[in-house]
């Protein structure tokens, strides 16, 4: 075979496996010794049946695959091997340019197709492309495997309340509409935006997040629209596409979108309105078809009346809201959310523990968990890894820890408040079911509102809406010294 015959050069042996399957000896024998210079692992079988059989103990990264094997037909081998799940890389070889056997084997899966006499760079292009191209897959594959296993697809909802929200969730996938997303830190937001494009016309195309809060505001324009050479100091490459043009005919999902400076509030706006934008330094409208879902644990429409959010970029974004409750509003959710974070950590741990014991479910669920579900996931992480026995006792689980009043800082009392987001003249009070002496819960204020102010009575007689003079004397009353909270 003249056509495999080449100079004589010193090449690095690639770490694959091929597989020949060709009934023509002489083609045979010369493709295996020429290929088996290139590649660490070279098999030639001329029979399609022992091809077949001995396919599981060899494990090829690619086959070369003759059509015409005696009595057997090459095409149907292919489609074998693909009914039983193999998805190697195949390339056919045929003595005749058949159009439609070319087709068949597409359709079948191959890679490509080589006509004889065989041209040995052509087959050699091919070899390596499919190799490339069989690797870049199994990358995609690994990557989503552990996608899966960061953010599972599967949303565990047994409350009401949850189920209520993936009902309409659903719903609007099917609409194509832009979505809004709230609810606090730790309750699943981005779950429930891949939910949406899993369910969407769109979830073979890209679902690409960005966080808001993340991006250092300098570099947030370039981020979101991209950029063309020269357009800042770096700038080096003649074409960096953005985000948007990433989720070109997919879903962008703008986590923290209350973190967006204002001047991009107004490029956001206009991509919403006109879904098109210019790059950064460009000078060419780039056209896109994207979904927006945005999500936020704040009040945009509070931040729209301080000025501190586009008020067309709010009602432009709040066409259909989805609002995910708290996992203290629905305890249902919290057992088994547990056993879902307990099966994936067994399996990254290298763990068997079957469940908890009923003390420690009896705190899972006493729990408030202002972390939400991101803080039960951590919780349980710890736990598995911590736990020595097969289930998990509420002893492991002694870190949760919930903390008296007397033990908060005033800086804590006001990032509580700013957490529940009180508003002006507003108060949460919490009582025992077994009562409360009255002096004490006064007591208590006194001493949240000297915290909050680091003991200064001015400061604490406004906080309280009361004179400096009543402050006082009500200090000497419960005898309480305003130095000790300075």
């Amino acid at each position: 075979m003249r056509q495999l015959e080449t100079p004589s050069v010193k090449r690095t042996v690639a770490n694959y496996t091929l597989l020949i399957v060709e009934d023509d000896p002489q083609l045979g024998a010369s493709l295996q010794g020429y290929l088996a210079r290139r590649y660490r692992r070279v098999h030639w079988l001329p029979d399609a049946l022992q091809a077949v059989a001995q396919f599981p103990t060899l494990r090829p990264d690619l086959v070369l695959l003759d059509i015409f094997l005696g009595q057997h037909n090459g095409l149907d081998i292919l489609e074998q091997l693909r009914s039983e799940g193999f998805t190697v890389p195949v390339i056919v070889i045929t003595a005749f340019s058949d159009i439609k056997m070319a087709v068949r084997a597409m359709k079948l899966g191959a890679e490509d197709f080589i006509v004889k006499p065989i041209d040995i760079e052509q087959l050699e292009i091919a070899i390596e492309r499919a190799l490339r191209n069989y690797d870049l897959r199994r990358h995609v594959q690994l990557l989503e495997e552990q996608l899966q296993r960061e953010h599972p697809h599967d949303i565990i909802a047994v409350s009401e309340s949850l189920r209520s929200v993936l009902a309409l969730a659903k719903t609007l996938a099917a609409v194509d509409t832009t979505v809004l997303i709230t609810g606090e830190t730790g309750t699943g937001k981005e779950l429930l935006a891949r939910y949406i494009h899993r369910h969407s016309a769109r979830a073979s195309a890209p679902f690409v997040v960005i966080n808001c809060g993340a991006i250092p505001r300098e570099l947030a324009e370039s981020e979101l629209f991209g950029y063309e050479r020269g357009a800042f100091t770096g700038a080096l490459e003649k074409v960096h596409p953005g985000k948007f043009e990433l989720a070109d005919r997919g879903t962008i999902f703008l986590d923290e979108i209350s973190e967006l400076p204002p001047e991009l509030q107004v490029k956001l706006l206009r991509v919403l309105q006109e879904r098109s934008f210019y790059r950064l330094g460009g000078r060419e409208e780039i056209q896109v078809d994207v979904r927006v879902i945005a999500a936020t644990n704040r009040d945009l429409e509070q931040m729209v009346s301080e000025g501190k959010f586009r008020e067309d970029l709010y009602y432009r974004l709040n066409v259909a809201v989805l609002h995910i409750p708290p996992l203290r509003e629905r305890p249902e959710d919290i057992l088994p959310l547990a056993t879902a974070f307990v099966t994936e950590f067994n399996k990254r741990f290298n763990k068997r523990i079957a469940g908890f014991a009923p003390e420690a479910v009896s705190l899972l669920l006493s729990y408030p968990w202002r972390g939400n579900v991101r803080e039960l996931r951590n919780a349980i992480e710890r736990a598995v890894l911590l736990e020595q026995s097969e289930v998990i006792t509420r002893e492991t689980l002694s870190f949760l820890r919930t903390r008296s009043w007397g033990d908060i800082s005033g800086g804590e009392v006001l990032d509580m408040l700013k957490r529940f987001e009180l508003p002006p003249g507003k108060h949460f009070l919490a009582v025992s079911p077994h009562g409360v002496s009255y002096d004490e819960v006064i007591k208590d204020l006194l001493q949240q509102a000297l915290r909050a102010t680091r003991g200064n009575v001015s400061k604490a007689a406004r906080f309280l809406q009361i004179t400096r003079d009543k402050l006082e004397y009500r200090l000497q009353v419960y005898n309480i010294d305003p130095k000790q909270f300075q």
